[in-house]
């Protein structure tokens, strides 16, 4: 009989997405099992973004750089040299495919992946798209009329498109963040275990709102808790370095499934991928998202769908309060029971099998 691997050693799959963690961590759970079936893997991502960084250096995947650029919806200098760079980004993604001649393309969203997306679409292979957040993101709505579907986290948002196209699957979470020991990620810390751990996010690329409110703050949280501050590129305070009970980090890529599992509670943007994450572990939220202002409200209905779940508290940036913050934070920690029992309840199936028979039926 032939193997499963053996069934795919003809089969080459592209993957791309980029710009932040949250566009590569779906990508990052792939990997591994595409791997085990025998495909071959080839990511296309941009010249210097964080899927680079994360990806380049893993066994069994070949990298390929490509031009990129955004597109803004604000006045930027910028808005007027990044559409050539995606012209130039398209014709490259063009010919890499047409070299590759992949079964599939996969995308994961973030601007790198339009013009793999079209670059798929000019060679008449197929590419499945993956949207994470409960409204998709610009990158994704210009992708999608040159895929062959999209799959999504929320039902409400499959629901929201295109009959025939959407499929929701709900969140795939990287496995090995399932794995993580509570006890090595206090010693990887430094905690000693006796005050609950806090783990403070801003996402991969940080955010000097969410660190400064924490920090100005710090006093007051380390009654309650140690914390552990993921602040992002450049965001480390040189002033807070020793302090006791309290760790930052710019990013924690291998020891993050054990400091997920010494983490008592979290305070984190809203982010699609991280929140499902924190649910799976079921790690109780206190839930920043990026308001209106900065971005395009997707953070904002991805914290109050959770909050309606019983799964997370919200606090607005725009209106932060500090004593508000404190509160909220001590309630979380109080009421842990029942945040945790209220997320054990959430089935989510197996997104990550649904989403390779996905891959598997569109692949030619």
């Amino acid at each position: 009989m032939t193997s499963r691997s053996n069934l795919h050693t003809s089969k080459r799959i592209v993957l791309t997405g980029g710009g932040s963690a949250g566009h590569v961590s779906v990508n990052l759970a792939l990997i591994p099992v595409l791997r085990d079936q025998g495909w071959a893997i080839d990511y296309i991502g941009s010249e210097k973004g964080i899927e680079k960084e994360l990806v380049s250096g893993l066994p069994g995947v070949s990298y390929h750089a490509i031009a990129t650029g955004k597109l803004r919806r604000y006045f930027s200098l910028q808005n007027f040299t990044d559409p050539i760079r995606i012209l130039k980004g398209v014709g490259q993604s063009r010919r890499l495919i047409r070299r590759l001649k992949p079964s599939v393309v996969f995308s994961k969203g973030g601007f790198v992946s339009v013009p793999v997306v079209l670059g798929a679409w000019m060679n008449r292979v197929p590419s499945l798209i993956h949207e994470s957040d409960y409204s998709p993101g610009l990158a994704n709505k210009l992708a999608l009329p040159f895929a062959s579907a999209i799959c999504t986290t929320f039902p409400e948002t499959a629901a929201s498109l295109k009959a025939g196209k959407a499929v929701q699957i709900g969140s795939v979470v990287r496995p090995e963040l399932k794995s993580g020991d509570a006890s090595r990620g206090l010693a990887f810390l430094g905690f000693g275990g006796a005050k609950p751990v806090l783990l403070a996010a801003g996402g991969s690329l940080g955010s000097r709102a969410l660190n400064a409110n924490l920090r100005r703050n710090l006093d007051g949280v380390s009654e309650t808790f140690d914390v552990v501050h993921l602040c992002g590129k450049n965001g480390i305070d040189p002033a807070l370095e020793g302090r006791p009970g309290y760790r930052q980090f710019e990013y924690v890529n291998e020891e993050m499934a054990d400091v997920l599992a010494a983490a008592d509670a979290v305070f984190s943007r809203a982010g699609s991928n991280a929140i499902f994450e924190y649910l799976a572990l079921r790690k109780p939220m206190l839930l920043c998202p990026l308001g209106r202002k900065q971005s395009r409200g997707d953070q904002i209905l991805n914290a109050d769908s959770f909050a309606r779940a019983g799964y997370a508290e919200t606090i607005d940036e725009d209106g932060w309060n500090d004593a508000d913050f404190l509160s909220k934070l001590n309630a979380l920690h109080d009421g842990r029971e029942l945040y945790a029992a209220r997320m054990s309840g959430a089935d989510g199936g197996d997104p990550l099998q649904l989403l390779l028979r996905q891959i598997e039926q569109a692949a030619v």
